[in-house]
């Protein structure tokens, strides 16, 4: 199936998953998840409707961003403080932040381009070791620090990347324990607090994701066909 082909199959399933929860399809954002994949495609996706995507690299976006038609950009993979400032003015949000150090210094990058940038708390609620993130008892701390310190940086809700499952329903107590966080401390009444998004489901999940509460959901393989990795893609 083509680029075109497979984004209106899975906004299709997106618009049924977002029913079965009672919502619009129109509630969910897809992000197509660009990591090792061409510009042309890239453009090929955007001309079908993509509006959004994601890349985890930050050198992947530097290589790609003179190259591909305008689209908001996502930096969904861990991200290093060293080279935040690589992509302050690029990307319209940040999905990764794990810590009150690479929120620090997105603050000051933001704040040398006199901009404020919109982030993502990354929760790792399965606890994995092979993933980034905060625990969920950790997650109301650091957002009280970051609200308390860093003025150039907005939070607007949650990520989650739960384990890969063969039965993507083995998934949903992860996506359900994000969810809960969301709507707690979406009531935080902060002008630097406006929960909008809950960044969570990829390819092989994000119909539970959606089912869930999920609002934002990431998806690469589905989109484009999977990568490879032996070859970096301009």
């Amino acid at each position: 199936m083509s680029i075109g082909g497979n984004i209106e199959y899975i906004q299709d399933l997106k618009k049924k998953a977002a029913e079965r929860s009672g919502r619009s399809g129109d509630d969910v954002l897809l992000v197509a998840v660009t990591k090792l994949h061409s510009t042309d495609e890239i453009n090929e996706a955007i001309h079908c409707g993509i509006t959004d995507i994601g890349e985890n690299k930050v050198q992947e976006i530097m290589d790609k961003y003179d190259r591909v038609e305008p689209v908001r950009w996502h930096l969904i993979g861990h991200l290093q403080t060293n080279k935040v400032k690589y992509i302050i003015d690029k990307v319209s949000m940040i999905h990764s932040v794990d810590s009150l150090k690479l929120a620090q210094e997105i603050n000051k990058r933001a704040q040398q381009h006199g901009l404020v940038m919109d982030i993502l708390i990354q929760v790792n609620s399965a606890m994995e070791e092979s993933k980034f993130g905060i625990t969920t008892e950790e997650t109301g701390e650091l957002i009280g620090q970051i609200l308390e310190t860093c003025p150039n940086v907005r939070i607007r809700g949650l990520m989650c990347i739960a384990p890969f499952e063969d039965n993507p329903d083995d998934a949903r107590v992860y996506f359900a324990e994000v969810k809960k966080l969301y709507d707690k401390y979406g009531q935080i009444d902060h002008p630097m607090l406006d929960f909008k998004y809950l960044s969570m489901g990829m390819s092989n999940d994000f119909e539970v994701a959606i089912e869930e509460g999920s609002n934002l959901i990431r998806v690469g393989t589905s989109i484009f066909g999977a990568r490879d990795y032996s070859k970096k893609m301009g």
